[in-house]
């Protein structure tokens, strides 16, 4: 999919048209032939369903939910389900695609997924949840599976929605099959370190690129957009390490203060009163004013197309690490590059998550499981490694941070294409 010579705003933030430009940069910069490009630019299949479900009042509605599998070229589909009112098969198409590259990027052997459902889930109840899982999940039976595509929680879902669908899918099967899904309860063949694991990979990598900079923790100052699983896990840990996160931003406002903010307080806070706004050690600012405070390091890790054209001038941190998929548009990566801000690119920085994703899936088709530390040790390791390897990249082929993760993604997926040759 080639885009116009000058984008519209609606084609700045669909993030299938992103996704397409940033896919055709770098296969231009590799040379890729065009039936090469033609096959990793189209996903390999996408399935949409109808899951009708009786809701609580008895009454009946139908909601709309989509299964995309970009590639398997490197081993089985993997990626998250989300629910939420404005899913469309546009960004799950793009969200499959990220994942077939940050698996790439990080050299674990998946491919491409993604899954969403269209609705409100803080307006179901529990019961109405479990049956669009569970009616979701049969009308996709026969498309997942540990040898085909492998499902995780995403944006308003958990380990209870992954252990709804361990059970209908093993169910179906008649025995119990717990690689079916990753981000499982830990009773149910979950694996210790995953809830902390994209945080965690965001610190790794931040710490990484922070040896350019000649920064220590101690002397680093941090903004983090985002206080759930990724952002409030990367600030817990990031604090306990030694950085000040100078401010935490959220939907509902952000709260700052320049001498760094203890992140055990802030969480305490928001479980008292519903919201990070009004904590007595800080103060209250503009959510959209946080992204653009003079800070060293920037971890945007709530949702897509945050920083965008009209404001990546106006970004002053010197580090801006991506824990969110997408959160940055591709016209804004030009304006990024000309400020020389070092971006750490989604399919790199929050591949923590998916790396110890494969950690559970592993350790449940062996039926042996690792201690924490040996996770953490492992997702360490890998985190190290593809960190080296982007900027690496990068610095041979003169090209940005993010390109240079497209490229070396793109290059592995099509050689095991390649060697695989095309099925006739």
């Amino acid at each position: 999919m080639l885009l116009e010579a000058t984008p519209s705003v609606e084609q700045e933030i669909n993030p299938w048209e992103s996704a397409a430009h940033r896919f055709d940069e770098a296969a231009e910069r590799l040379k890729l032939d065009d039936g090469m490009r033609k096959v990793l630019r189209q996903p390999a299949m996408e399935l949409t369903v109808n899951i009708p479900v009786v809701l609580d009042d008895g009454r009946i509605e139908v909601f709309t939910g989509y299964r995309v599998q970009h590639s398997i070229a490197r081993g089985p589909a993997k990626g998250g389900i989300r629910f939420a009112p404005d899913v469309s098969l546009d960004e799950v198409r793009a969200l499959a695609a990220w994942m077939t590259w940050k698996c790439a990027v990080v050299n674990i052997p998946f491919g491409g997924g993604k899954g969403g459902v269209i609705c409100e889930p803080h307006l179901l109840s529990e019961g109405e949840l479990e049956r669009i899982t569970r009616r979701y999940t049969a009308e996709i039976l026969e498309f997942i599976g540990p040898e085909r595509d492998v499902p995780a929680p995403d944006v308003n879902t958990n380990a209870q929605t992954m252990a709804w669908i361990m059970d209908t899918y093993s169910m179906h099967k008649r025995h119990t099959v717990t690689a079916v899904v990753t981000g499982k309860p830990l009773e149910l063949g979950g694996s210790l370190g995953r809830p902390e694991a994209t945080g965690r990979g965001c610190m790794i990598v931040t710490m990484e690129a922070m040896r350019r900079f000649g920064l220590t923790p101690e002397n680093t100052r941090v903004v983090v957009q985002g206080f759930g699983n990724v952002g409030g896990m990367a600030a817990r840990l990031m604090s306990q390490s030694g950085f000040k996160i100078i401010c935490v931003a959220e939907y509902d406002g952000a709260v700052y203060n320049p001498h760094g903010l203890d992140i055990d307080a802030l969480v305490q806070h928001r479980t008292e009163m519903g919201s990070i706004t009004g904590f007595p050690e800080a103060e209250d600012i503009d959510k959209d004013d946080s992204l653009l405070l003079d800070c060293d390091v920037l971890i945007p890790a709530a949702h897509e197309n945050v920083i965008t054209s009209a404001n990546a001038d106006r970004i002053r941190a010197k580090i801006l690490c991506e824990g969110a998929n997408g959160p940055t548009t591709f016209l804004a990566d030009s304006i990024l590059a000309e400020k020389k801000v070092f971006v750490i690119p989604d399919i790199l920085a929050n591949a923590g998550g998916v790396t110890v994703s494969y950690f559970e899936w592993v350790q449940d088709r062996q039926g042996y499981f690792w201690t924490e530390a040996e996770v953490n040790t492992r997702l360490d390791q890998i985190m190290i490694s593809s960190f080296n390897d982007v900027i690496g990249y990068a610095d041979k082929h003169a090209v940005k941070n993010r390109t240079a993760a497209y490229m070396l993604a793109l290059d592995r997926v099509a050689f095991a294409i390649k060697r695989r040759g095309l099925y006739a």
